[in-house]
């Protein structure tokens, strides 16, 4: 089968590319504005990748059209449809459907489907629990939002019965408005957390929580739901029914908690200790991650001790508190977060990290809910535990100055990438941390930052 994947360099889309091409399958694809880790992952693989959205593509005539969700029938300032290829096979009535669906009918039917939802952490927890299936012998296939770095790539298919994915709650495409995660139908699915989110197309935390209870409907009776034991918002979702057999995580009264630091802790199953956990990682956040991928794993088999060995193990995905490189004693990273809680978290792992050593955040509010400033009013509680914060203000319609008053002259704000670059490099000295956070390119930031401080060192 020809598939051309409009929309591939996304990292769900660029991990149905993946999986499709192992799986023997002709792909191409086409997008626009393509950055790693995912552009470079598909030239890896030797898919033909073309920029842009031109309806001259009609002539690959592949046997179906697979639409990411960044496709829309939106028309330009001029009038003219911004997705011309996708007006194109609508005019000529060929064969279309949505990323997930295509996943679904085509390489996920008849597996074990671990399913990882939540706010935070999808990407971290579906790392650690493919993971954990792999140390434990079960070749696991598996689809991340990114690149775990113990296996070097988002996606592939397993030879084993099991498959685990990152289920995002977002909506599938322009013509299905339901959560991509409707689609996986698990038998495993882990409820991680859940707080407002993606104000572009939901209007509050309730209509979120009716798509979850959309997900929970999905688990057969003989399935588990993980759900986090601290969040009030999966409570009112199980509230509203459930059907099968529930694990608990996080509270001191669930299924499985921890006992100890985020960096060393021992796991408890009911009160009991079921393994102990030693790694590099910081921050309660992939704590709780990690009780989540051991009550997962357990479902198909995994004893909690045999999880907690393979997480001693793990390795973060690409773009989680990556340490890019270290340059006149500055440390720079790299990290996904861009929703308030995420970068208070993240920030927060850091800071149990290093102590009382200086913490430069920089970061540019990129996602859909924070260009339309929904949750602006966060930022200063988000970045409370940083030094200094440097904010990229570049395509918003908001100016960050306001929301980032209260934190006086710690809150620095640039409208390019080169103020911003500059900004830092001012401030900027030795023993410092500089914490970068976007979930897209940042204009390449990081590397121009660590090419400029080792160029005045």
């Amino acid at each position: 089968m020809h598939i051309h994947i409009l929309g591939i360099c996304g990292t769900f889309m660029g991990g149905v590319a993946a999986l499709a091409r192992e799986a023997g399958h002709k792909v191409t694809g086409c997008d626009t504005g393509v950055y790693p880790p995912m552009s470079d992952q598909l030239r890896a693989l030797g898919i033909e990748l073309i920029e842009g959205y031109g309806a001259q593509q009609m002539a690959l005539k592949p046997d179906v059209w697979v639409v990411g969700n960044v496709v829309s029938r939106a028309r330009g300032a001029d009038g003219q449809p911004r997705y011309p290829l996708m007006e194109a096979i609508l005019d000529a009535g060929e064969r279309y459907t949505s990323g997930p669906q295509w996943l679904a009918e085509n390489l996920l039917q008849g597996r074990h489907v671990l399913a990882v939802a939540g706010t935070h952490g999808k990407t971290t927890t579906t790392s650690m629990l493919a993971w954990i299936l792999e140390y434990a012998g079960k070749n696991p296939g598996f689809l991340v939002g990114g690149v775990p770095l113990n296996f070097g790539i988002s996606a592939r298919t397993g030879s084993g019965h099991t498959f685990v994915i990152e289920a995002d709650e977002y909506d599938t495409a322009f013509f299905d408005k339901r959560s991509k995660f409707v689609h996986y139908r698990p038998r495993t699915a882990v409820l991680n957390n859940l707080e407002f989110d993606h104000a572009d197309i939901f209007d509050d935390l309730a209509a979120i929580e009716r798509q979850f209870h959309h997900l929970v409907r999905t688990v057969p009776a003989s399935g588990r739901i993980v759900v986090n034991g601290l969040e009030e918002s999966l409570a009112r979702v199980l509230h509203q029914g459930c059907w099968s057999e529930v694990r608990s995580f996080g509270a001191a009264v669930s299924d499985f908690s921890a006992r100890g630091d985020a960096d060393a802790f021992e796991v408890l199953e009911r009160g009991k200790p079921a393994g102990r956990v030693q790694w590099a990682l910081s921050g309660v956040h992939n704590q709780l991650n990690a009780l989540a991928a051991i009550a997962a794993a357990q479902h198909v088999g995994v004893a909690p001790e045999v999880s907690a060995a393979a997480l001693c193990g793990f390795h973060n995905a690409k773009r989680r508190m990556e340490t890019l490189g270290v340059v006149n004693g500055i440390t720079v990273y790299d990290d996904f977060a861009h929703h308030p809680t995420a970068i208070r978290t993240t920030v927060d792992g850091l800071r149990r990290k290093i102590g009382a050593q200086r913490i430069l955040a920089v970061f540019e509010p990129r996602s859909n809910t924070m260009k339309l400033g929904t949750m602006k009013s966060q930022l200063p509680w988000s970045l409370e535990q940083a030094d200094l914060a440097f904010c990229h203000s570049g395509g918003l319609g908001w100016d960050p100055r306001e929301p980032l008053a209260p934190m006086g002259a710690r809150a620095m704000v640039a409208g390019s990438v080169d103020e911003l670059l500059q900004q830092v490099l001012r401030e900027a000295r030795p023993g410092d941390h500089v914490l970068c956070m976007s979930n897209g390119g940042f204009g390449g930031f990081h590397a121009r930052l660590l090419a400029a401080l080792a160029a005045a060192g």
